[in-house]
């Protein structure tokens, strides 16, 4: 009996040193891109002529937009508001000389899709990215206080991921060739009490694309989630950027660096040491009332006096 404990302990103990191991290995990997970019110029542009984005009249889709179109695609700007859009259009094929499509929809309805398909019949999409997202509320509350449309949320963050690939999927399949590039978030990693909403459904995104990769790597297409920390946007209201906060700009230009890394990357070398550093923490301690009370204080205390709409 004994001996069959020391082997089990045994078995256990090379199982969790393998798994620290891949993720040193994974890590190194990003430690290196990040100074060296070994990603041929030519590649992104090799997926296809046109890329897709959706979310792109502000942010991180905006800044793939314009960095998509000086690697050499041809863009397609997928957003609600009609004005960002002419205005980001005309700017793009200025400074890249790239074509640009522009397709007005609003991501919170459910009913847009089929106008999608049609906008988009002809054209060889070989990069879609999956940015479009809202955040109920940029400061910590809890779900009964949370505002908005709960539904509007669920249309805009998941049904949009699911729906975009479903349009553009099948011919990067027929072609064996193309890659998604689907933005969640590194609230996505664990639930993240106080946003629970946005947690959850980036989870969604997470897992959706972690399937996915699985059942068409054979098939000649990359499918990797994004699971970035602070990103100074719109969306969190313009937080002042340091060592973990990045612009949009400084976030996409690395992002791209990692496209062959594997099927999720933070997106950039500061947010992976720091999931790192939150992959430590128990889940008791986040779950406790003290670190809720931690993220109704002091944290919701920095992002009033580091956002530039406070």
């Amino acid at each position: 009996m004994s001996e069959v404990l020391e082997q089990l302990l045994i078995f256990v103990g090379l199982l969790v040193c393998l798994v620290y191991l891949v993720k040193c290995v994974s890590f190194s990997k990003c430690i290196f891109l990040h100074f060296w970019n070994v990603l041929p110029r030519s590649f992104l542009k090799s997926m296809g002529q046109w890329a897709v984005i959706t979310g792109a009249g502000d942010g991180i889709g905006k800044a793939y937009a314009f960095e998509l179109a000086r690697q050499g695609l041809n863009v397609v700007l997928i957003s609600r508001t009609l004005e960002k859009l002419q205005a980001i259009a005309v700017e793009i094929e200025v400074t890249t000389g790239s074509s640009v499509k522009i397709i007005q929809v609003d991501f919170t309805k459910d009913d847009i899709y089929e106008y999608i398909k049609e906008e988009l019949k002809g054209l060889e999409i070989g990069i879609l990215v999956n940015n479009v997202g809202m955040l109920p509320s940029f400061l910590p509350s809890h779900f009964l206080n949370t505002p908005g449309d709960i539904q509007s949320l669920i249309h805009c963050n998941i049904t949009s991921v699911v729906k975009m690939t479903q349009l553009i999927l099948k011919d990067m399949e027929s072609r064996r060739r193309g890659l998604i590039l689907n933005i969640s978030s590194g609230v996505a990693l664990f639930p993240w009490p106080l946003y629970s909403m946005y947690s959850s459904s980036k989870a969604f995104v997470y897992t959706f694309s972690k399937a996915l990769q699985a059942e068409y790597k054979a098939k000649g297409i990359i499918i990797q989630v994004l699971t970035p920390y602070a990103v100074s946007t719109r969306m969190t209201d313009y937080l002042n950027t340091n060592l973990i906060t990045k612009t949009a700009d400084e976030f996409v230009k690395e992002s791209l660096n990692y496209v062959m890394i594997g099927d999720e990357t933070c997106g950039c070398l500061a947010h992976e040491i720091l999931a790192g550093f939150l992959s430590l923490i128990p889940s008791w301690a986040i779950y406790s009332s003290m670190f809720e009370t931690l993220l109704l204080t002091h944290y919701t205390n920095y992002l009033k006096q580091n956002s530039h709409t406070s």
